[in-house]
């Protein structure tokens, strides 16, 4: 079975880096695994990708060394065991509520004895019925990790509670979100977000877990990590594409060339 690069640095306190793809096309996923990233986030929450199209981007990223974290929708626990037997390595479960939530995730996301997920084997996390089932097993639960999301208020006053469930690796604060929900939309620098960060470290720690966030630069994942954070997430391939096409435009207005450009229509 494969190993998972993030469960691995984690065990040793390492800082694991994750980026954010939403394009559908194989390569992309091949591309950014080849390149190193810790894991690839694949987010199948807010976009409509199919199971064929989701298979093959996780095999994609096969060819490199990249972890494939996927986030299905908030209820969707029928769907972890499958992304789980195409090539996840972990899951990402947003907007949860509660302990009796994150255990309802470990429940399907493991096999027993920590939970109840169904066997198949002949999948490509097995790989192909080449391992015993025992061997299997003990494996999956050992290289699979499940990342519980809080994104409001009220989940993260239960935050010891969530972060003590046995088979839940990582705490994992949603701030955007959370910032909506809190009532300050997109202000990521006001005390509140500084104190549910700070809320989420004391959760993880006094469970000995982990915990992670979106970075949102440089300067902010130095705050995260000096904050104890471990797993952070950067980028995304579509803004990623959208800044540099904006970049060549910038470049070449002054050459006379002229844009419709709708994304950022002219002032």
């Amino acid at each position: 079975m494969r190993r998972s690069v993030i469960k691995a640095k984690l065990a040793r306190n390492e800082p694991v880096l994750l980026t954010l793809l939403h394009f559908t096309d194989p390569i992309v996923y091949e591309m950014a695994s080849m390149m190193g990233f810790d894991g690839l986030w694949l987010d199948y929450e807010h976009h409509p990708h199919g199971e064929r199209e989701v298979t093959a981007m996780m095999r994609a990223a096969r060819v490199g060394t990249a972890d494939i974290l996927a986030r299905p929708a908030k209820g969707e626990f029928a769907k972890l065991s499958r992304l789980l037997e195409i090539g996840a390595q972990g899951i990402m479960y947003p907007r949860c509520d509660d302990a009796a939530e994150a255990a309802e995730v470990v429940k399907w996301g493991k096999f027993y004895p920590l939970g109840e997920r169904g066997i198949d084997s002949s999948n490509s996390d097995s790989p192909f019925h080449s391992l015993l089932l025992p061997e299997y097993i003990k494996k999956a639960n050992e290289e699979t990790f499940m990342m519980i999301q809080i994104e409001d208020p009220r989940a993260l006053e239960r935050a010891d509670e969530i972060a003590a469930v046995e088979g839940v690796d990582i705490l994992f604060l949603g701030s955007a979100d959370f910032s909506i929900l809190s009532g300050i939309v997109g202000d990521y620098d006001n005390p509140i977000i500084t104190k549910a960060f700070e809320r989420m470290a004391k959760a993880a720690e006094k469970a000995g877990k982990q915990w992670g966030t979106v970075a949102l630069s440089t300067d902010h994942a130095k705050r995260m990590l000096d904050m104890g954070a471990r797993l952070l997430c950067t980028g995304c391939d579509i803004v990623l594409l959208r800044d540099a096409l904006q970049k060549i435009q910038e470049q070449y207005s002054p050459l006379g060339f002229q844009f419709n450009n709708q994304v950022f229509p002219a002032k």
